[in-house]
């Protein structure tokens, strides 16, 4: 497993990201200033994840996403656990947002996050289409944080 910090061409990683945030617009929104990390195995690209610092104790996961044929064997667990080691010198919270989704949110709980608030109809004010996940209509975004 490896794992490369990405600093140029990063709209190469649309496709993989995609599958995390299904809209291409949000996702131009946060691209330029995330640094991205993307996830090999055996030199297939498998996950990625793109962060941003938003204050001076913070940074936040903009996206997780792992290919279909790739998940459930641990790769987005190994970029949340590498992104908190890279940051927990000089960051006290790792942030993220997601939909209301029991398994996404079940996911991230396991790993240390609890959540700390919601946007009322994100997805419905922000997207151009619903998105959907597991059958259900994402309405809220969920925020959860975790101390580094």
């Amino acid at each position: 497993m490896q794992i490369k910090k990405i600093s140029t061409n990063k709209t190469d990683y649309t496709d993989i990201l995609l599958i995390g945030d299904e809209d291409e617009k949000m996702i131009n929104k946060y691209i330029k200033q995330s640094t991205i990390f993307a996830l090999y195995e055996n030199n297939a690209l498998t996950s990625a994840c793109a962060v941003i610092q938003t204050d001076n104790e913070t940074i936040e996961i903009k996206n997780l996403a792992t290919y279909p044929e790739y998940q459930n064997r641990g790769y987005a667990t190994a970029l949340i656990n590498f992104v908190c080691n890279k940051y927990k010198t000089e960051f006290k919270y790792l942030i993220l947002g997601t939909g209301e989704n029991n398994k996404t949110l079940e996911f991230y709980k396991k790993r240390g996050f609890q959540e700390t608030h919601r946007i009322k109809n994100f997805f419905i004010d922000n997207y151009s289409h619903p998105i959907f996940e597991d059958g259900k209509q994402l309405k809220d975004m969920i925020y959860l944080k975790k101390i580094l």
